[in-house]
């Protein structure tokens, strides 16, 4: 018989929080230090192995539209996969869908968007419940009678997937809806029409006609939605059952056949007469869902540094484990070298994005301005840099990387969509000019923390010289230029001030000095062992 050998072993039963070290440093010094036990406890969920089998049977076992029932009634349903139900369950009862606003407390958002970054390493497709819900609290604020009946829902944390009236569920989930077929991001071009029917007090109630070219999670239990008014671009909230329990008309017409996020639900919806209700004022819809917007851009770039951290974790695992040519890969310097500059590239983004969550609980002015910079560049880099990583830590694995058995080849068909959803890199980019042009002082309030840093460092320093946001406001061509240089120069102070030297030296080197274009390549001075070992997985 064959014996097989020389093969890894699952990388299984281990924490995923406890054997990261740049995220159990970004927890305690973006002041979530008091949520680390809870937090170690979800690392262990998430990373055991039978957590890590609920996400490739939820992968596997697809979910399927159902249009009517046994007796012709339509009924619009979408049927998931028992693993799904568990893996929302999960999720739902570590507060990822909601858990700063039900228990605000300092440091609140690094907690949860900790535990975000590690559902993403286990199955994102659960991540966009999770992340459009936990956007849709500040939004739906702004109607206070909406929220009065909708946020204790929002807050429990007891999953209950029953396609029933939000009245009869203990808890809910809630969707969003934006996008038109002839438009896509230019939401001003949207045809949905709105018309007012009805009120009962403050709330003014709406039927909406006409469509949307996505709308993700689709059995969520209501959905924020754009559609034009008299005033212009109105947002509404659209439940999937009506006041008087019946099934409000969200015609699915087909579900999405999606490269990645396979497990999650994306559908084309008709809306035909939909009972909808008024959120904000008419005509202001777009600043009013773009706010629900901002919190789920921060989760597109604390879910890509988690598929990173997934994917650096398989390969470096990997690595210490399989020979060839009489030693194990990790001992081989050219592959050292990949593994350190994707480990760099990690935990870079990790910093950041765990720094950007600590603005986002964070009223002063400073953390305002730091968040409306932040963010569209953060979201652009960050999203960009995803799919290069999954792809290199790909091919350490060889074949077995391009395998479905293994998780990489999931990560690398999930990396693209966070770059795209929620606005893709062009619109982050010009976002990002929009703020600056508006504000041309906001750009000191990223600078000045960035200084801090480049007093130590000559190479930042010299960066920061180069960096001009009015070279790239007067020039939107090379608004993308300007975003990558403003989040590298970030992501650099975050380390030179708090990573060991050997990670600081090898970014700055490679990231302020050198060629990003491939991994691979930091310089012969830089410590790439020392950086591996402290990205190593392990086991605990």
């Amino acid at each position: 018989m064959l014996e097989v050998a020389n093969q890894t072993p699952p990388l299984e039963n281990y924490n995923l929080l406890v054997s990261d070290c740049a995220l159990r440093e970004a927890i305690a010094r973006e002041q979530a230090a008091w949520a680390e036990d809870e937090l170690a406890a979800l690392g262990a969920r998430f990373g055991s192995a039978a957590t890590i089998a609920l996400g490739f049977e939820a992968n596997r076992h697809a979910p399927a539209l159902r249009s009517f029932n046994r007796t012709g009634h339509r009924v619009d349903e979408v049927e998931f996969h028992a693993s799904w139900h568990e893996l929302m369950g999960l999720s739902v009862g570590a507060g990822l869908h909601s858990s700063p606003w039900a228990e605000p407390k300092r440091g609140a958002h690094v907690a949860r968007a900790a535990g975000f970054y590690m559902l993403a390493q286990t199955e994102s497709g659960v991540c966009c419940p999770m992340a459009m819900t936990y956007g849709s609290v500040p939004t739906l604020r702004r109607s206070p009678e909406i929220a009065s009946e909708w946020l204790p829902r929002i807050f429990a944390r007891t999953y209950d997937g029953r396609d029933r009236p939000a009245a009869e569920k203990g808890s809910a989930l809630i969707g969003m809806a934006m996008t038109e077929n002839q438009g896509g991001s230019d939401l001003r071009t949207n045809v949905t029409r709105a018309e007012r029917y009805g009120s009962e007090g403050q709330r003014q109630f709406y039927r909406l006609t006409g469509h949307k070219w996505f709308m993700s999670a689709p059995m969520c239990d209501a959905f924020l939605v754009l559609a034009q008014t008299s005033a212009g671009p109105t947002c509404f909230l659209v439940p999937r059952w009506t006041p008087d329990s019946r099934r409000n008309p969200i015609r699915i017409r087909r579900l999405k056949d999606k490269l990645g996020n396979r497990s999650n639900a994306s559908s084309e919806v008709e809306l035909d007469g939909t009972h909808a209700e008024l959120v904000g004022e008419e005509g202001r819809g777009i600043p009013t869902i773009i706010e629900m917007g901002n919190y789920t851009r921060l989760d597109c770039a604390a879910g890509s540094a988690g598929l990173m951290r997934q994917a650096v974790a398989q390969a470096i695992h990997h690595a210490q484990h399989r020979a060839a040519f009489q030693k194990r890969l990790v001992d081989h310097a050219l592959m050292t070298n990949v593994l350190a500059d994707l480990a760099l590239e990690q935990e870079a983004a990790t910093a950041l994005a765990m720094r950007l969550a600590r603005a986002y609980g964070e009223e002063d002015e400073t953390a305002v301005v730091f968040r409306r910079v932040v963010t569209p560049a953060a979201k652009f880099w960050i999203c960009k840099r995803a799919p290069a990583v999954a792809a290199e830590a790909m091919e350490v694995l060889g074949g077995n990387g391009y395998v479905e058995e293994f998780i990489l080849a999931r990560i690398y068909r999930e990396a693209p969509v966070n770059s795209i959803w929620e606005g893709s890199g062009n619109i982050m980019c010009l976002d990002l000019l929009r703020v600056l042009s508006r504000s041309p002082a906001a750009i000191d309030v990223v600078m000045d923390e960035v200084r801090e840093s480049a007093a130590a460092e000559p190479r930042l320093m010299a960066f920061l010289a180069r960096l001009s946001p009015k070279s790239a406001i007067s020039a939107e061509s090379q608004a993308r230029v300007f975003a990558r240089d403003l989040v590298v120069s970030l992501e650099a102070a975050l380390l030179v001030r708090h990573a060991p030297a050997a990670v600081a030296d090898a970014f700055c080197a490679s990231r302020l000095e050198g060629d990003t274009g491939a991994f691979g390549m930091l310089p012969a001075g830089a410590d790439c062992r020392a950086i591996v070992a402290r990205a190593a997985p392990g086991r605990s």
